[in-house]
């Protein structure tokens, strides 16, 4: 018997994948900027790094998981690496997911939950780059796909460490 037949043959309708943003806000936010505390000298490029790192944890209630996208943007001058600025956040959802197979519930709370607080995320760097004295940044979208995919590689390759050391 296939699994989308019930016990009468008849097919059963597979269940839709249900999620539901209940909230969503940021957890920590911090910029600085290094230019107005310290002056630049001379002509000022900027080179532009970020760093994305996420968590998923579950909650008390049924079905319900916090999603924390944590990016740090930080901008240095080409010409003598000098810092520019420093912003920091933390942005986190929180979701109702439910019909997710449980061997599929990592990837998705990684991939797909941190899709729907990009937006969010790309708004709240361009403002705080603009309110901070600079150009507004609108980040370039994130593959979160890639990103899961590179962190199972890490992970991977730090296991075989461990074992080859024990």
């Amino acid at each position: 018997m296939s699994d989308t037949q019930n016990e009468n043959g008849a097919a059963q309708e597979p269940q839709s994948v249900k999620m539901q943003v209940l909230g969503q806000y940021i957890r920590d936010l911090s910029f600085e900027n290094v230019v107005a505390q310290k002056g630049a000298q001379g002509e000022v490029s900027p080179d532009i790094q970020v760093q994305v790192n996420l968590d998923a944890r579950k909650r008390p209630a049924d079905n319900q998981y916090e999603v924390i996208t944590k990016f740090k943007v930080e901008s240095r001058n080409k010409a003598d690496k000098a810092p520019l600025f420093l912003l920091e956040l933390e942005y986190a959802g929180i979701f109702v997911i439910e019909n997710v197979p449980e061997e599929q519930l990592h990837p998705f709370l990684l991939i797909e939950c941190p899709r729907m607080l990009f937006p969010f995320v790309r708004r709240i760097v361009s403002d705080m780059t603009r309110d901070g004295g600079f150009p507004p940044l609108n980040l370039d979208n994130v593959d979160f796909l890639a990103l899961y995919r590179q962190e199972l590689v890490r992970r991977a390759e730090a296991d075989k460490l461990k074992k080859a050391d024990a």
